[in-house]
């Protein structure tokens, strides 16, 4: 029997359409899928940690169906790689591609001190539709806003998904395996991960499953159901893709046999699959997104960096903008947030309150269990003014207008926020329960006052602006 080959999985959880371990499956020899908690998984946010953990617990429970396994090993990646290729006698490693620049700069150091020790290092695509130095302009540039982005790559080709392995060579004998359990990813969640574990779709299959369901009785009317947040109407598989449980080729094919069916909201989802397409891309020729101003100038704008009462209020949901708080309840309930709601808490953060883009970004980067970076940051930046929005940075959403639009007869508040009701909903008490203890919050306690109006805080912002030469 040939050597070994190892199948280093990240953010790529699962078995159909993963060309790194087809392309391991096709060499006839053992295969070792192996995990790595390195000090990309260490320094995670709470939530995305802990629900990384879960999906890599799952990915071992399918591979096990297989008559596979998956290996779990803690240390810098090189290290563990060169140890198992010494342990197992492998000749061959294999990854699915990462693009943040931490994952870029790490996986071509290890490609590249693999190959001079005479090991076939091998990455592949998968995390995204289109590799993001393949998408140009006429001139050769990249793409710095999103319409001319989509009217390039919407006709290209996007490979079909490939089918699950039917089985996959196990080694003669396993190396050792660390147990999930001692890495404790969901430490930092405590209380709160019994409350937001019952919103998890957890795996492969459950995230095909999503997929059918939202294909076959919601995509129809998507332009205007992904609006609204007290319904069922968006696809919800944020979560699934941002650690591969599902690929986005598997979801761009269904979403154009339903346009080919006569659905037309399929074509506003396959516009949001290529927006998280457009995040990468930016990542990958402007990684200054992730943690500095996009757009130039914005450095000198007045925000305010530090936790003040305001913030604070904001990151509990006790703003007193009704829209805001039940958007944050949400998150904490959940581990997600209806898309119209991240826009009206983005900004209400960044521009009612003058807060730093960044804090928002980093409490999202500890709350939700959908984080991405790429997706995160750019529409942080996108809400506060300094990102790629083609829409002026004056733009002030006002949330009070918001939810008479878009939840007329109050049923995403009422469902989120308890104080004054005596018959609260479930998911709005779940909230208090969620919390840290060290809020010293409950359902009894009165609802705020605004601690920002929008008038206040759009005069504000304006006021800013102008000052500052905007």
């Amino acid at each position: 029997m040939s050597s070994p080959t190892l199948v280093w999985f990240r953010r790529d959880l699962r078995l159909s359409d993963h060309a790194a371990l087809t392309a391991a499956c096709a060499t006839g020899g053992p295969v070792i899928p192996v995990f790595i908690h390195d000090d990309s998984v260490a320094t995670l946010g709470a939530a995305p940690k802990w629900r990384l953990g879960l999906g890599v617990e799952k990915l071992d429970e399918n591979l096990r169906k297989l008559g596979s396994r998956l290996l779990l090993r803690r240390g810098p990646a090189e290290m563990v790689l060169r140890e198992l290729i010494q342990e197992t006698g492998a000749k061959s490693v294999v990854w699915s591609r990462l693009y943040d620049p931490q994952a870029t700069e790490r996986d071509s150091a290890i490609k590249s001190a693999l190959k001079a020790g005479g090991i076939d290092a091998r990455s592949f695509g998968g995390h995204l539709m289109f590799e993001p130095w393949t998408t140009e302009t006429k001139t050769g540039g990249f793409y710095k806003v999103y319409t001319p982005f989509w009217n390039n790559v919407k006709t290209r080709h996007v490979d079909a998904p490939l089918a699950k392995p039917k089985a996959i060579a196990a080694p003669t004998q396993w190396p050792d395996s660390e147990d999930i359990l001692d890495w404790e990813m969901g430490g930092a969640m405590k209380r709160g991960a019994a409350i937001v574990r019952p919103h998890i779709r957890l795996g492969e299959d459950a995230a095909q499953d999503r997929l059918a369901v939202f294909v076959d009785q919601w995509v129809a009317d998507y332009v205007t159901n992904r609006d609204l947040p007290w319904t069922d109407g968006t696809s919800n598989l944020s979560e699934n893709l941002a650690i591969g449980e599902i690929s986005p080729h598997q979801c761009w094919h269904a979403g154009q046999r339903a346009l080919h069916e006569g659905k037309s909201g399929a074509e506003v989802f396959l516009k949001e699959l290529v927006w998280r397409e457009f995040a990468y891309h930016l990542m990958h020729h402007t990684p200054r997104i992730l943690d500095s101003n996009w757009k130039e100038g914005w450095d000198a704008f007045p925000w305010n960096t530090e936790d003040t009462d305001e913030v604070i209020a904001w990151k509990q949901g006790r703003t007193g903008i009704p829209f805001v708080d039940a958007a944050m309840r949400e998150l904490y309930v959940t581990g997600r947030m209806h898309n119209r709601g991240r826009m009206i808490v983005a900004s209400y953060l960044t521009k009612h309150l003058m807060t730093d883009w960044r804090v928002g970004q980093k409490w999202f980067e500890e709350c939700l269990t959908d984080w991405d970076p790429a997706s995160n940051a750019m529409g942080w930046q996108w809400s506060a003014g300094s990102g790629p929005d083609a829409t002026p940075y004056f733009r002030v959403f006002n949330p009070v207008t918001q939810l008479d639009k878009f939840d007329k007869n109050r049923d995403y508040v009422n469902r989120w926020i308890a104080e004054g009701r005596s018959a609260p909903h479930p998911d709005a008490t779940s909230f208090f329960v969620a919390v840290p203890k060290s809020w010293n919050l409950n359902a009894d306690t009165p609802y705020p006052q605004p601690i920002v109006t929008p008038e206040q805080g759009r005069k504000r912002a304006l006021s800013a602006y102008e000052t500052r030469g905007f």
